[in-house]
């Protein structure tokens, strides 16, 4: 794994997001949680930064931004436990 800044991660997170919605319908809308995750609603799909698609069956899915998720590509709230600078 390649360590990169925090602004490099928000952006590969971006770019991700930006490829991977297919809408359902609707609109595909992303909102970034300071210090956390990316929600992600209206989704059919993730695609993580390998090229692998996750299909989504919920409305709203959190997308690990921090890359210490054990359950990646999703959060499972180890942003909370990182020190900040």
């Amino acid at each position: 794994m390649t360590l990169r800044s925090t602004d490099e991660q928000e952006n590969a997170v971006a770019d991700r997001a930006a490829r991977s919605h297919r809408e359902r319908g609707g609109e595909t809308r992303l909102q970034e949680c300071p210090g956390g995750p990316l929600l992600v609603r209206g989704a059919e799909t993730w695609t993580d930064e390998d090229g692998v698609e996750h299909p989504i069956t919920r409305p709203v899915v959190a997308v690990c931004r921090c890359d210490k998720s054990q359950r990646q590509p999703w959060c499972d709230g180890t942003h909370k436990f990182i020190p900040t600078t």
